[in-house]
């Protein structure tokens, strides 16, 4: 009894650590969003605001092109998580519902090209967009997402190979084509998955930084996360009062989205597992 109850205390002990290094960097941003500038030079530093205040929020009217941002941060959200729903389901309903020569082989393929990290594939990308013309615009952005990312097309894959095969072959028997039993039988039934990857590809176009910062030079067209690096690196003093205040404010759009969803990413990612 004793020895589970030391066992029972380990675990809970990690998980604490856990979650206390993960909710750190969050607490400090949100706490550094109600420090006074001069705060932020204190040695030694100190997570809690000594004399808070409200006015680094209401001096974020002063900084430039912050609308700007959030609109181009909108759109790129909006264009690529379309894109990634529309071409990854689309890609994976053959792989996971219809039976042709080399399935298994272009399945593997698409599997295969996740080993790959993304950071090795920007210099060709840059070489290209630059030929076409596309720096500077959302295009090198937006476009990639219509082109289906592998990850989402392996749960998508095995989220279809869930749903039972004889509700296709009925729909075979009356007639109906692949894109109609796609369009009224295999979407309607993968909700939690389209919601899922829905959200997650949302989260993570609001959050991206590196892709806005290699493609995207004008200040009209950067999104939040690339703004507030550039709006950072133009001050003759680091303003990390108002960085901060951005960055809280950064924080909610996705907890609320994850908290709205967290049920179907949950059951999303969960049945994506069963088969």
């Amino acid at each position: 009894m004793k020895r589970n109850c030391w066992r029972l205390l380990r675990v809970y002990l990690i998980w604490a650590a856990i979650i206390f290094i993960l909710w750190l960097p969050i607490a400090v941003i949100v706490c550094g969003s109600f420090k006074p500038l001069i705060e932020f030079s204190d040695y030694p530093p100190h997570i809690l605001p000594r004399r808070p205040t409200f006015q680094n929020y209401l001096a974020l009217k002063n900084v430039p092109h912050l609308l700007d941002y959030l609109r181009n941060t909108i759109i790129l959200m909006v264009g690529t998580t379309l894109g990634t729903l529309i071409s990854s389901s689309l890609v994976a309903y053959p792989l996971a519902r219809m039976r042709f020569r080399g399935r298994n082989f272009w399945f593997g393929t698409i599997l295969a090209t996740m080993m790959v990290p993304s950071c090795v594939t920007v210099i060709p990308q840059y070489i290209l967009f630059s030929k076409l013309g596309w720096l500077n615009t959302f295009w090198p952005l937006i476009v990639p997402a219509w082109f289906a990312y592998p990850y989402n097309v392996f749960l998508f894959r095995q989220f279809y190979k869930t749903i039972p095969s004889s509700l296709d072959e009925a729909a075979r028997i009356d007639g109906a084509t692949e894109w109609q039993i796609f369009v009224k039988i295999i979407v309607p039934l993968s909700r939690p998955i389209f919601i899922t990857i829905g959200l997650l590809s949302s989260i993570f176009w609001w959050n991206e930084f590196f892709l806005p910062l290699v493609f995207i030079q004008s200040e009209e067209l950067k999104p939040l996360s690339v703004g507030i690096y550039s709006f950072a690196r133009t001050l003759f003093r680091m303003r990390w009062d108002l960085v901060m205040a951005i960055a809280s404010l950064m924080l909610i759009p996705p907890l609320l989205l994850f908290a709205l969803g967290r049920r179907y990413i949950t059951e999303g990612i969960k049945t994506t597992g069963l088969k």
